[in-house]
């Protein structure tokens, strides 16, 4: 008969590889809509000396105005002072034309209503939360998000390598998103108009910039939601623009 000693532990080191095993698993399953996009960030290349003030253009809705937090910490001007320290000498000029609660709809509108002169150096585009939250059909955005990024094109004068387009931030992960219910069809939803945008964006030669994964860590790191409980926080903003940037610089750079 074997030792009763050496039998019992045996079964309890077994059983403890059983439940290492088990937590393992737990630990590094990922929640369903992450993204599998690769994110790293990059380093920022110098800005290359201009001859004129470079013109940029951000077109969007409460994410590119910055809802929320101070005038200065929205990601356009985040971007700008990014691409401003690598070489100081040159000068920037900011046209924002985005507001809160803009769908697509509102957005290609508020356009068709400025004079905007196709002279922009970088032009950003982020839009589609709203047509998502105020349940518009998605219909609209697959007219809407391409004629929108024509748009942007026309006005980096006809050249589509001056665009980027910034995939939607995914509010469920929020206070507010916790709040609203179901936050898995939101995030269902959002990654329904981001794979659209991408698609298009690929398919026609744009850059497209993942920062959503960015906004669904904003449960566990509260600092990337602003006070509201809704929107991004600055520190979130600055976490967009270092992958923005480096983009940003290669076009001005071209």
């Amino acid at each position: 008969m074997k030792n009763p000693i050496l039998i019992l532990v045996t079964l309890l080191l077994a059983l403890l590889f059983t439940n290492c095993s088990t937590e393992n698993s737990v630990f590094e399953t990922k929640p369903i809509m992450e993204s599998s996009q690769n994110t790293t960030s990059q380093s920022i290349p110098l800005v290359k000396t201009l001859d004129h003030s470079i013109n940029y253009l951000a077109l969007g809705d409460s994410y590119t105005i910055g809802q929320s937090v101070c005038s200065s910490c929205k990601f356009p001007e985040q971007l700008q002072q990014s691409l401003k320290n690598t070489n100081i000498t040159n000068t920037y000029s900011l046209k924002v034309v985005a507001q809160t609660g803009w769908t697509t709809t509102n957005l290609v509108s508020a356009i068709n209503n400025q004079n905007l002169t196709p002279n922009y150096d970088l032009v950003t585009l982020l839009i589609g939360v709203n047509n998502q939250y105020q349940h518009k059909s998605f219909s609209v955005y697959e007219q809407e998000f391409p004629e929108l990024v024509n748009k942007s094109i026309t006005f980096a004068n006809g050249e589509k390598s001056k665009v980027i387009v910034v995939s939607i931030p995914d509010y469920a992960y929020t206070p507010f998103g916790q709040g609203s219910g179901n936050p898995m069809k939101i995030s269902t939803e959002i990654d329904n108009y981001n794979a659209f945008a991408k698609k298009y964006c690929e398919e026609n030669s744009i850059e497209f910039i993942n920062i959503t994964d960015i906004t669904r860590k904003g449960l566990t790191n509260t600092d990337l939601v602003a006070q509201d409980g809704l929107h991004p926080s600055q520190k979130a903003y600055s976490l967009f623009v270092e992958r923005i940037a480096p983009v940003a610089a290669k076009i001005l750079n071209k």
